[in-house]
Order: structure tokens, then C-alpha cells, then sequence
């Protein structure tokens, strides 16, 4: 969805992404996903009588890096809090967090719009915080459970102001954000295992206005795709009441991508009062400059830097470069292909045309089924398709021994389950026809049993070339190279 005619979109993004730690914020609970419930947890997580938090050097360490990442400005001194509400997964009753001076604050990042150019994003702060437990409603009864081996586990908050204006915009934030925490290893940030959720807060005013109207908000949505479509079924909500007459309430949403619709979760007449003051069992987070900078200098390259070497070093156009760093781990393995003799241009467009065209199928994110150099692996355990496979692939087209669609219909089992392209090329007789012999031979065949199209061709019509192209592609079983055929058949053609 492009701007909205007759509305301007007000978008804010709150972004929770869960930090690559070995243990829990507060308690030495390992941090794992998918294990069997309350395997991971402590006094601390439990919030027994007398249990205290230690804070996690490993977390703090990580938000820093997201924070001078993003261009954050990082307090030397910041604050955890109490937030007090009731969920029956938090024991304690409250959720540590950092409220009135957080880690960070004032950050920017700059997304690609449609127009082409840059547009900066603010980043009203980023702090840290306890995730919560999880209540399970999918057992043999009809009574629910508590897991809490997510209790504890530690977060950043990463709050945009509302500066985005459309779904577009919302995606090339979180795609921009997400490439820069996993670049710099601040999270895994695998959206399927909710370490990287974002609400979004979505609101309509007249073009021209200055006063912002009334925003909802839409929770813990965890996919690109859902996000976008999420919002964009928000603004047709929202502008459809509105030209109707009626007035948006403040609301918090839940988003079903099955059905691709909003359902109401609770409406919000006044912000909520979560009666936040410091955690008396935790000191103030006091963290050196000294500290601040060596985390500044030791950062890997980020995407914005990575986009612009590959468009200089390997004369990529910028929007697959773009493509290819904001997928991340397929830079890695773009870089990894280009290393091993792949021609960079030609890596490029088969990487974001093809290879991503086949992960949107298997409804995969890159970053989900490209662990990096190493190669595609879908299942951890299974084959991978590494970077020297791909190279090969493209070399045997580069040199003529493997159409550009035979290559194609390899290309999807080589992703899935590995293995040699030359191999696979030769076990399937798919190997070129490159002897002109042979072509010469196929022309005249079709060119014998299809008098109409010579017919045509000789009244001036040049597409029957194409069409005389196809037959002979199709008695080759795609094997034969469309190059040199058309260049006979013209020259026959143009002899009868």
C-alpha cells in the first residue's frame, strides 16, 4: 500500500528483540527454546521469598552494541524499574524494566522509500527488560499451564517515533533493523521463535494536519509479510470508520493472518498506569565510556556500509545490493560465491531473483535457511547447498554446458538436499547441445515440419522466429542454446 489518498498513515513501531545470552537476565537459568515447560528456571524466575536478581554482563553488553548500532546515544547511568500488572506467567507481579532513564536513547537508522532515496527513522530509545513466561491453553484438559522457561529471558525494547508512513515504510524498518541485530550478533532475532515481535501503533489524519489522531495498536506480530498486511488492514479499518462518520477508540489489536483480519483485544480509554518506581534490589547501571567505545570500535561492518562495498567492489545495482545485505546471511553467502569464482553480478541476480522467489515459496526467510558461507540448509540436520556448489552452477552456464533453464530446474533440488551440479547435470542428461552439428540438424527438422511460420516469417513477421525457437528448445528438451539456435534459424531462414 502506497500513501493513502486521502489520509496521511502515522506509524510508530515498538520492536521487543530478545538478546543472544546464554542465560536469563537476572538468574543463571540457561536460555533455550522449545524444551519441555519450567526446565530453565530459578528461585529468581520462580520469584521465591528472598531470591534476588544479578544482572547479566553478557545482556548489558548486547544492548550497548545495539544501541551505538543504531546511533543511540548510551547513558552512562540508567535505571531499572518495576512495571506492576498482573499476568499469571510474570510470579512476581511486576516486570523489571527500565523506564524514566533508559540505556539508550535518540538513535536513528535510515530505510530506502519508494521514491528511491533515504529516509531517516528516530529511535526514541531503547531499553532493557524481562521477557515473560507463557500460559499454555493446548493441553489434554481444559485447564491452562504455566511455562516459565521464557520467564526472565532478556530483552531490548526498541521504541521508533511515528515516522513512518506507510506498511512499505514499516516493512524497510523492521528488514533494516533486523539485518543490523543479527549483523552484529546482538540476536538471532529468528521471528518464528518470537525473539523479534513488534507492535505497531497505527493512526489517520488528513494530509495537511498537525495533530495526530487517534492510534490503535497491534501486538506481537512476528512476521515481515504480517506486519505489512497487518497494518494495511488497520488503515483500511481505520479510514473506512472514519469516511463513515465514526471515531477510532484506542485500542490494542490482535492481527489473524489466516482469516487477514484484525480482532479486538481490549479497548483503552487512558494510557496505562503501570505505577513504575526503581527496583530497590538493583543498583543503578553505571557503564563507562571506556566501555562504551570499545564496543563502538570492536562492531562488524553494518548493512548500510556492506551495501555500499558491494556496489562499489562488485558493481552491483543498488537495489540488489540492497536485497542482498537486507537478507543478511545471503550477503554472507553472496561474498562466499564470489570467493569462489562466481561471477558477481550473475550471483546477485540468481540470489535475489531466483533463490529468494524459491524461499518465498518454501515461505522461508533468508535468514532462516542461509546460515552463511556454509551454505542452504533448511533442516539442521540435513544437506546443505554451500557457496563453491553455486559458484559451479553458475560457471556451467557461463560456459554453455548448462542452459540458463536447465540451470533453473536444478537449482530448487540443489537448494533442498544439496549436492554436485555437475553431477546432478550429468546424471540427468542435461548437459548443453552445444555441437552446431546437432543444432543444425534440430533447425532443419522443425524448419521441415512448420511451412506457416517460414510462411510468415518471409511476409515480415520476425516473431516467428520465436515461435520456430520454441519447437526447437522443445525437441532439445531445453537443452539446446537459445543463442546459437536463433543465429541458424535466422541465417536459414533468411537463405530459403
Amino acid at each position: 500500500m502506497s500513501a493513502h489518498p486521502d489520509y496521511e498513515v502515522v506509524i510508530g513501531l515498538e520492536v521487543h528483540v530478545q538478546l543472544r545470552t546464554r542465560s536469563k537476565l537476572f538468574s543463571t537459568a540457561g536460555v533455550s527454546y522449545g524444551d519441555e515447560p519450567n526446565q530453565h528456571t530459578t528461585p529468581v524466575c520462580l520469584a521465591l521469598p528472598g531470591a534476588l536478581p544479578v544482572l547479566n554482563a553478557e545482556a548489558v553488553e548486547l544492548a550497548i552494541r545495539a544501541g551505538v548500532a543504531t546511533n543511540c546515544t548510551i547513558h552512562p547511568t540508567s535505571i531499572f524499574a518495576r512495571k506492576n500488572y498482573f499476568y499469571p506467567d510474570l510470579p512476581k507481579g511486576y516486570q523489571i524494566s527500565q523506564f524514566e532513564e533508559p540505556l539508550c536513547t535518540d538513535g536513528w537508522l535510515e530505510i530506502e522509500t519508494d521514491s528511491g532515496g533515504p529516509k531517516r527513522i528516530q529511535l526514541t530509545r531503547i531499553h532493557m527488560e524481562e521477557d515473560a513466561g507463557k500460559s499454555l491453553h493446548d493441553g489434554p484438559t481444559d485447564r491452562s499451564r504455566i511455562d516459565l522457561n521464557r520467564a526472565g529471558v532478556p530483552l531490548v525494547e526498541i521504541v521508533s517515533e511515528p515516522d513512518l508512513r506507510s506498511a512499505e515504510e514499516a516493512t524497510a524498518y523492521l528488514r533494516k533493523l533486523h539485518a543490523i541485530l543479527r549483523t552484529t550478533g546482538v540476536s538471532d532475532a529468528d521471528m518464528e521463535k518470537g525473539q523479534f515481535r513488534c507492535d505497531a501503533n497505527v493512526s489517520l489524519r488528513k494530509h495537511g494536519e498537525a495533530e495526530l489522531g487517534t492510534r490503535r495498536e497491534i501486538k506481537n506480530v512476528n512476521s515481515f509479510r504480517f506486519v505489512e498486511a497487518a497494518i494495511e488492514a488497520e488503515v483500511d479499518y481505520q479510514a473506512d470508520l472514519i469516511d463513515a462518520g465514526g471515531e477510532v477508540r484506542q485500542a490494542t489489536v490482535g492481527y489473524d493472518a489466516e482469516s487477514d483480519r484484525l480482532f479486538l483485544m481490549r479497548l483503552k480509554e487512558n494510557a496505562d498506569d503501570y505505577r513504575y518506581f526503581p527496583d530497590p534490589d538493583l543498583i543503578p547501571l553505571v557503564i563507562s565510556q571506556e566501555r562504551i567505545d570499545a564496543i563502538r570500535a570492536a562492531l562488524p561492518e553494518l548493512p548500510d556500509a556492506r551495501r555500499h562495498r558491494f556496489e562499489e567492489a562488485h558493481g552491483l545495482a543498488a537495489a540488489d545490493a540492497a536485497k542482498l545485505v537486507g537478507a543478511g546471511a545471503l550477503a554472507d553467502f553472496f561474498e562466499a560465491a564470489v570467493a569462489a569464482g562466481a561471477e558477481p553480478k550473475a550471483a546477485a541476480n540468481w540470489l535475489t531473483r531466483d533463490v529468494l522467489a524459491w524461499l518465498n515459496e518454501q515461505e522461508r526467510e533468508p535468514g532462516d535457511a542461509v546460515p552463511g558461507p556454509e551454505g542452504f540448509r533448511l533442516d539442521p540436520e540435513g544437506p546443505s547447498f554451500n557457496a563453491e556448489g553455486f559458484a559451479g552452477l553458475l560457471g556451467l552456464v557461463d560456459a554453455g554446458r548448462l542452459t540458463t533453464k536447465s540451470a533453473r530446474d536444478l537449482l530448487p533440488d540443489l537448494l533442498a538436499e544439496g549436492g554436485d551440479p555437475e553431477r546432478l547435470m550429468q546424471e540427468r542428461g542435461l548437459e548443453a547441445v552445444s555441437d552446431s552439428g546437432a543444432l543444425e540438424a534440430l533447425a532443419d527438422d522443425v524448419l521441415a515440419s512448420q511451412p506457416k511460420a517460414i510462411a510468415s516469417f518471409k511476409e515480415g513477421d520476425k516473431k516467428a522466429v520465436n515461435f520456430l525457437m520454441g519447437q526447437v528448445m522443445k525437441q532439445s528438451q531445453g537443452k539446446a542454446d537459445p543463442a546459437q539456435i536463433r543465429q541458424i534459424l535466422i541465417a536459414k531462414l533468411e537463405a530459403l
